[in-house]
């Protein structure tokens, strides 16, 4: 091989091993996507009539813990989210297209909703509690009467809710933080869409 051919060689190694090196450090300084709009109450909020046309009859909303609207799967479209009472969920989720999950009982180790949907608490204003998440679709979002994704969670043991920003390693998302009751008392905990499904993070004790 001649000097000078291998003097071009050895430019063009270096000159790739730069350009890889430049790809590698624009590939760390990505910026991370913006995290999403804080939550706020709907407006005008969900109702009863709103929750069986979704849900079906057996489930009515849950005095007490607040309405909240924010994207929470991060598709740009406002996701709508409600704490209810629904005495069988198993039985309607078919007919009205919504999946039942237990983030909570999975984060445990079980995984079969199907069982863990008999896990009927013995505290009888607990019974039936559960938390309603609508992801919303087109301009008309949650409130859209285009099919939607719905998703009805089971035995999450929450007392206060609160839907904030969550912070991940890429992301920041919405998550429904939760104060805990029963075997959690005195625990803070959240629920947050992880692309595929809601998962259950516990955060540790509260402050209070």
């Amino acid at each position: 091989m001649s000097f000078s051919r291998a003097v071009s060689l050895r430019i063009l190694v270096v000159s790739l091993a730069i350009a890889a090196t430049s790809a590698t450090v624009c590939a760390e300084k990505k910026p991370l996507p913006p995290p999403p709009a804080r939550a706020k109450s709907p407006a005008p909020a969900a109702t009863d009539e709103y929750i069986h046309k979704e849900f079906g009859d057996n489930c009515s909303l849950l005095n007490g813990p607040p309405q909240f609207v924010g994207d929470l799967d991060g598709d740009g479209v406002d996701d709508l989210v409600v704490a209810a009472r629904c005495k069988n969920p198993m039985a309607d989720q078919a007919e009205y297209g919504f999946l039942v999950t237990d983030p909570y009982d999975s984060f445990l180790g079980f995984g079969e909703v199907k069982v863990t949907s008999t896990f009927a608490s013995e505290v009888p204003d607990r019974k039936g509690v559960c938390l309603l998440i609508v992801h919303g679709v087109g301009t008309e979002a949650w409130r859209s009467d285009k099919t939607k994704p719905k998703f009805l969670l089971i035995n999450l043991p929450f007392k206060n809710l609160t839907v904030k920003r969550l912070a991940l390693k890429k992301r920041t998302v919405l998550g429904v933080y939760m104060e805990e009751r029963g075997e959690g008392e005195e625990t803070s905990s959240v629920v947050f869409w992880d692309g595929k499904k809601y998962r259950y993070q516990v955060l540790g004790s509260t402050l209070d």
